[in-house]
């Protein structure tokens, strides 16, 4: 690394809970990599995460730690699924009303 090479602005993003997003902009070496912006953002130490099995991933790819960044570059720590895909489709389709000439039950 030469002397006018300078640091990656990069964000880290965490949703602790639905509909809340956490971001914040770090300052990393060039050649750094995934473990040590979310080191540097604090975010594990205020949610309590560990690294150990975090799921994280760049600009919404799943990518591992060792991962290197590049300028800005956004970082987004997942949290496990509370409910299935599938699931959570179902009991939204049950809890709309029915459509007229739409009968209820009916599949689509």
């Amino acid at each position: 690394m030469g002397p006018a090479e300078k640091d990656l602005s990069v964000q880290v993003a965490h949703a602790p809970q639905a509909r809340r997003v956490e971001c914040v902009s770090v300052s990393v070496p060039p050649g750094s990599s995934v473990e040590l912006a979310l080191r540097r953002s604090g975010l594990l130490e205020r949610h309590g995460l560990s690294l150990e099995g975090l799921r994280c991933g760049v600009w919404g790819k799943l990518r591992p730690l060792d991962h290197p960044l590049r300028e800005g570059d956004r970082i987004e720590v997942y949290r496990p699924l509370q409910v299935d895909p599938k699931e959570a489709r179902r009991q939204r389709y049950r809890r709309q009303p029915t459509k007229p000439g739409r009968p209820s039950g009916s599949s689509l």
